[in-house]
């Protein structure tokens, strides 16, 4: 969903034509000329991601980016700094304070925007975590144990038989971590890796590769299992911020000049594999804590023990962005005449399959559970209701036109759904919200759905 995006820049014409390119690129914009009104808007509403122009000379950018990270607000927010003087020195010092990147005038537009996008998916993503972690604690279950942190195994891919020496040296004396050199098509071969690599790192600055290869590798590491959740750092050519852009879009966590220093590659690597460290321990806190008690045992779903406190966090989360956000009751049809017909071996079958379709299909954002026999819940944070809406007819349409399977004793069985929703309210009454009640307005529109025929979407009035 668009993100809030704050814009300092003492200069007007910067100022204005940047909030110009937010406003179309959909982001919700403000601007101010100074810090100190700045942090008038940041205490009333802090922002998801910080553009700091650097118009006035004087400036020290490192101190306040420094002061950013210190302070409680905006300790999480991600900065964006424009004007850098283009140095390498310069860049270390801003990236080194606190700032997610720094990009010199004149910015290339579509490598600023891949460059928002990119860093607002993996804020996006840390705050699911984190959220997921608090209802955990809500729920009354201990922090896991500190754990000693061995070496992170880092791989460079590289088209050429001997990788750049400058690159290699950068991360082997930069890191302290375990690095290995290998080719990009062996990364793809290689399957569960044992440990798997924190961090690829791709020398896309090769004149022996077309740039559709290294595109194709980004994309491939980030779609398979085993990958995924890897960082990935691309080194690409200083004069091209389209393709610099095109690796962002597909998947990179953070690209960097051929032209940058050794420490300033050292830096992006560090913070790369110190993300992936964090959200592994966030993701642990859940699987581990959470597993047994708030885990239906059939579907692998949370169950309505971890719905009601999530759902509330995350209708203060709503609260205080102003956001929107929907609620999805999920039935299937005519389930009784399934167990009845078939026997509950087969319902149960039923059951775990649309499971695994509702969770293959929502956004990693989104919740899924299941909250009673046949029923199944799924919450979208950020959701308007005409996103909700064709999200509901997108999941109908994936159910209900491939069979599930019962048994070898039986063929494919067509099985249909019906889905109730409910949007919040807006804004200014959003505050009137509950839990029990957005429910039971998608309760009482799965209620019209299903008296309507059933097979079909309704939305709560």
């Amino acid at each position: 969903m668009p993100g809030h995006i704050l814009i300092i820049d003492e200069v007007a014409t910067n100022r204005i034509v940047m909030k110009v390119k937010m406003s179309a690129a959909q982001f919700r914009v403000s601007a101010c000329a100074n810090h100190a009104e700045a942090q008038k808007l940041i205490v009333k509403q802090p922002p998801d991601l910080i553009l700091i122009g650097l118009g006035d000379p004087a400036l020290d950018l490192s101190a306040y980016c420094r002061a950013l990270r210190d302070n409680p607000l905006t300790q999480n927010v991600t900065i964006i700094a424009i004007g850098v003087n283009d140095t390498t020195q310069a860049r270390f010092a801003a990236l080194d304070a606190g700032a997610d990147d720094v990009l010199a005038r004149p910015v290339n537009d579509a490598l600023l925007l891949a460059r928002i996008r990119s860093l607002l998916r993996v804020q996006s993503t840390h705050q699911e975590l984190q959220l997921r972690e608090g209802t955990s604690s809500a729920l009354g279950f201990e922090e896991p144990a500190a754990v000693f942190e061995t070496p992170a195994h880092v791989a460079l891919l590289s088209a050429t038989q001997q990788p750049d020496s400058a690159l290699l040296a950068a991360l082997t004396h930069g890191l302290g971590h375990v690095v290995r050199t290998i080719d990009p098509d062996q990364a793809l071969r290689d399957r569960k890796l044992q440990p798997p690599h924190a961090l690829y790192v791709i020398d896309a600055t090769t004149q022996m590769a077309t740039p559709a290869r290294f595109f194709g590798l980004v994309s491939d590491l980030r779609a398979r299992p085993d990958t995924r959740r890897s960082t990935q750092l691309i080194v690409v050519p200083d004069d091209a911020p389209d393709m610099a852009a095109m690796f962002l879009d597909l998947g990179a966590d953070d690209i960097v000049a051929t032209s940058a220093q050794a420490s300033e590659i050292a830096l992006r690597a560090r913070r790369l594999i110190r993300r992936k460290r964090i959200q592994d321990r966030l993701r642990d806190t859940v699987r581990d804590g959470l597993q047994a008690a708030v885990t239906d045992p059939l579907t692998g779903l949370f169950n309505r023990r971890y719905v009601d406190p999530h759902l509330t966090r995350m209708t203060k989360q709503a609260q205080a962005s102003g956001n929107a956000m929907a609620v999805m009751m999920v039935d299937i049809d005519h389930f009784k005449t399934i167990n009845d017909t078939y026997g509950h071996a087969a319902g149960d079958l039923v059951l775990k399959q649309l499971a695994k379709r509702l969770k293959e299909n929502i956004r990693a954002v989104d919740m899924v559970a299941r909250v009673g026999g046949e029923e199944f819940l799924v919450a979208l944070p950020g959701t308007t209701g005409p996103q909700a809406q064709t999200t509901a007819h997108r999941l109908l349409g994936l159910i209900n036109r491939t069979p599930f399977d019962i048994g070898e004793a039986h063929p494919p069985l067509p099985v249909t759904i019906s889905i109730g929703v409910a949007i919040s309210r807006e804004k200014a009454t959003l505050k009137g919200d509950r839990v029990g009640t957005i429910c039971a307005q998608a309760d009482a529109a799965l209620y019209a759905a299903k008296s309507a025929g059933r097979d079909r979407v309704a939305m709560a009035g």
